[in-house]
């Protein structure tokens, strides 16, 4: 019996062992679902947008899609979430344009025609090569809004920490990549086996452009209580909206004229 027992326990040692090391080479895999078919913004009915490509300084094209602001008006610099592409975007780029807003949306590596492979540090970087890009084309920093879509909440706040914007919103923000594994994943060692950590919650404390979190209260990928705590964990000036009843990246229904709303309000100096 003592050597069946050994047996069993060695044989599920070996099958966790087994599968742990999966997870850890696949892990990129559980957290980036890329679409990498690419879509010209004329072909999505975006005719006032254009395509714009990235160098990026080790050698791979990142696919932007460009919509220029108004006059007086600010520019949103937009990093999307984990899934899908640019295109999916779409209507939420056609309804701040016309609204004047200005948008600049940048696809991560390996989604919408951009080159190579998403990781935390690749995204960054490229979301701060768009960021330098708005610059140059003119556009100051304090009429550059960050916008960050789940995912891209992680990538809009590593963004703000070291570059001046006149605000950061956030939609259905987490408070790092590390603690939204753990709950999906609990019989892993995730805070261990993780490459790509987004701690947000850390990085938060060193954003002191005025902010705006945005999550619904039925969100069943990011719970709400993650976008509370991060709010929580926030400089002033900071304001947070849940919408009862609200799921994940609610760009429909209500949730589109409050951040509009918001965006109006900061631009008069009536964020706080």
């Amino acid at each position: 019996m003592l050597l069946i027992l050994k047996v069993v326990v060695a044989t599920a040692a070996a099958i966790y062992a087994a599968a742990v090391g999966v997870m850890y080479i696949a892990q990129r895999q559980f957290i980036y679902f890329p679409d990498p078919a690419r879509t010209t913004p004329a072909a999505a009915s975006l005719p006032h947008v254009s395509e714009r490509i990235l160098s990026t300084p080790d050698g791979e094209k990142i696919v932007a899609w460009y919509g220029k602001a108004k006059p007086g008006q600010p520019t949103i610099l937009y990093f999307h979430g984990n899934g899908g592409a640019l295109e999916l975007r779409r209507e939420t780029i056609r309804r701040y344009l016309e609204r004047g807003r200005g948008m600049f949306m940048m696809a991560y590596r390996g989604y919408s025609g951009s080159t190579g492979s998403p990781s935390e540090a690749a995204n960054v970087a490229d979301a701060k090569l768009a960021y330098d890009t708005l610059v140059k084309e003119g556009i100051s920093p304090d009429d550059i809004i960050l916008y960050g879509e789940s995912l891209g909440s992680g990538v809009a706040i590593q963004v703000a920490r070291e570059h001046k914007v006149a605000g950061v919103i956030l939609d259905s923000p987490y408070t790092s990549i590390v603690e939204l594994a753990a709950m999906y994943y609990p019989w892993l060692p995730v805070r261990w086996l993780l490459k790509d950590r987004y701690d947000s919650i850390g990085h938060i404390r060193d954003v002191r452009a005025p902010l705006f979190i945005l999550h619904g209260e039925a969100d069943d990928v990011v719970p709400v209580e993650m976008g509370k705590r991060l709010f929580q964990a926030a400089n002033e000036p900071k304001e947070i909206r849940t919408i009862p009843g609200g799921g994940h990246v609610i760009h429909d229904g209500p949730s589109f004229g409050i951040v509009d709303h918001w965006i109006s309000r900061l631009r008069a100096g009536r964020s706080q």
